[in-house]
């Protein structure tokens, strides 16, 4: 073994007490993820308290009342939050959590682009980067 390859003492220490937080790609995703689900509480706020923020299709197929768009997007901010949560502490069950709470939040967006297009392009590219971020993170990363 070369001189470089050994860990560090301290190195050990937070390896095995796993109480630091995350870094690398987990905690980049952690990061996109509290933002992602932050985003989508704002919006799920703006759907139920005030409909008129966003534009009015009337020939969309997904057509929701405006107040269930809110709503769903509430609850999948508040969820995305609480994973992110998890995903600092460098929990295993967030990782795989945050992926599939991340491909909701995309369909959800997807599915309200005519509403706020700009917003739903933007959250479904912050939460492409969480799919890849928790996605690429190594064994010795978790």
């Amino acid at each position: 073994m070369s001189p470089t390859s050994r860990p560090t003492p301290s190195t050990r220490k937070s390896a095995a007490s796993g109480s630091f937080v995350a870094g690398g790609l987990a905690g980049f995703a952690a990061v996109m993820l509290l933002l992602a689900g932050s985003l989508a509480v704002l919006r799920g706020i703006m759907g139920i308290a005030e409909d008129d923020v966003f534009v009015s299709t009337p020939n969309y197929v997904f057509k929701f009342d405006l107040t269930s768009w809110g709503w769903i997007h509430l609850v999948l901010g508040v969820i995305a939050i609480a994973v992110a949560a998890g995903l600092f502490k460098r929990a295993l069950w967030a990782r795989v959590i945050g992926v599939a709470v991340a491909v909701l939040l995309i369909i959800a967006n997807f599915l309200s682009i005519p509403y706020y297009p700009a917003w739903s392009v933007t959250v479904m590219a912050v939460c492409a980067f969480v799919i890849w971020g928790l996605c690429v993170v190594r064994p010795d990363e978790t």
